[in-house]
């Protein structure tokens, strides 16, 4: 099944740059303008320089971000300001971070992972994606032959052999270890222990890896890797351009956060919208909840969480209510989703949401969805950008258990975009993956 190889890590040289929090940067998808502003003033080395440069009205074709990054990149491995490690190496990331008050601790693994079709099934998705971002991720390829940020994949600890080679290698010197301007931690370890390394790669390679966040970066590696066969040697299947750099977690890590994606929508006609709650009645039972109430996150959380049934949650038809919408039985909700995709897809909280409410009762198509449809992972900030009329409708949902993503993978179905929320995103800039 999957191939895993240790790689010589590129990484910031400790000697010259002390404080790794100042380099590091969000991964592309997450930085908005405004904070691409902030990273490129908290340092003159920050990651954003190579990871997501700024754009220029002067850009052509021959100097643009992608150009800039590539020259970032090589003279900072001329000047050390970057370093490769000497030996092929499997590193051990152990990222420390809170949510809502609790402490959470997630341990991976940074490995080159052999970059294998779909079809294969060795590496599965479990949502879609889009053109835009994977042809930027290709543009930034073609440009560093370097892998930027790992992507992140879940597999199965059998017998717990990975957690606890890991567990002995936790008192071993740091490569990396800093406390960043979120009060995240991170610590970086290189396991270069041959033996060591043998045990991680075998164990590894007796299943299949499962995409949790970088679909995008994946696709990209995908098509490089196409780019690249296609003007190399027959004999060039051990090439570093074969390989992607993946931050490897078990299903059952304890640190695996997923979160929903809350849909807000906006751009609705007034009739569409006068008209909706009437058509929800038809397939949803509707319970309102006054936001007065001082439990009222609580009442919702209970009644939300309850099992074997469809609930959502809708805010905006007033100001004052949340509105908890459970699917009746007698609604044939499979109808009313893409004929093509599992059983398991058409009862998920998110496809009702998608292709019940937003496409059939709300006419919304892939193209108003570039204008109209946002996601928030906050319930708090997802409320306010409906009572300042940013939007006119928001929807919350359920986060999607782990063993779900398994299992809409294993049937070879995708969850429709924005399904899951990994929290937090890993940074860029740890560690660099050269694949040339």
């Amino acid at each position: 099944m999957a191939e895993i190889r240790p790689f010589r890590g590129v990484h910031y040289n400790r000697s010259l740059i002390k404080d790794g929090a100042k380099v590091v940067c969000p991964p592309y998808d997450i930085i908005n303008p405004q904070q691409q502003q902030e990273l490129y003033r908290r340092s003159e080395y920050n990651f954003i320089r190579i990871e997501f440069g700024q754009e220029l009205p002067q850009d052509t074709a021959t100097d643009n971000k992608y150009t800039r990054s590539a020259a970032t990149l090589d003279d900072w491995l001329k000047r050390g300001i970057l370093e490769i490690d000497e030996t092929p190496s499997i590193y051990l990331h152990d990222h420390h971070f809170s949510y809502q008050g609790r402490k959470f601790k997630r341990c991976s693994l940074i490995a080159s992972v052999r970059a294998e079709e779909w079809n294969k099934g060795v590496i599965r998705p479990h949502e879609g994606t889009l053109t835009e971002p994977r042809g930027d991720r290709l543009s930034l390829l073609r440009a560093l032959r370097a892998n930027t940020s790992p992507i992140l994949a879940l597999f199965e600890d059998r017998g717990e052999r990975i957690s606890s080679l890991s567990a002995n290698l936790e008192r071993s010197r740091p490569l990396i270890s800093f406390e960043d301007v979120n009060g995240e931690k991170h610590t970086v370890r290189a396991i270069t222990d041959s033996e060591v390394v043998s045990e991680i790669t075998a164990s590894l390679a007796e299943q299949p890896l499962y995409i949790a966040d970088g679909h995008h970066r994946y696709e990209s590696a995908l098509a490089y890797r196409r780019e690249r066969l296609a003007v190399s040697s027959s004999d060039s299947g051990n090439k570093a351009f074969n390989f992607v750099m993946m931050e490897l977690v078990d299903f059952s890590d304890p640190g695996l956060l997923i979160l929903p994606p809350y849909r807000l929508v906006r751009g609705i006609p007034k009739p569409v919208l006068d008209g909706l709650m009437t058509k929800l009645k038809i397939l949803f039972e509707i319970e309102e909840l006054p936001l007065s109430l001082p439990d009222v996150w609580e009442q919702a959380d209970a009644l939300l969480n309850q099992s074997g049934e469809n609930r959502l949650i809708l805010f905006g038809p007033d100001r004052e209510n949340l509105f908890l919408l459970q699917l009746r039985p007698s609604a044939d909700s499979r109808q009313m989703m893409p004929y093509f995709h599992s059983e398991l897809y058409k009862k998920l909280d998110v496809s009702i949401i998608d292709h019940i409410i937003l496409e059939n009762l709300l006419a919304l198509d892939s193209e108003k969805e570039k204008t109209s449809l946002a996601y928030s992972y906050d319930r708090t900030e997802t409320l306010n950008r409906v009572l300042v009329q940013e939007y006119q409708l928001a929807f919350l949902f359920r986060p999607i258990r782990v063993e779900t993503i398994k299992a809409i993978a294993d049937t070879g179905d995708k969850m429709p975009r924005k399904s899951t929320y990994f929290y937090p995103k890993l940074p860029s800039g740890l560690i660099l993956h050269l694949l040339s």
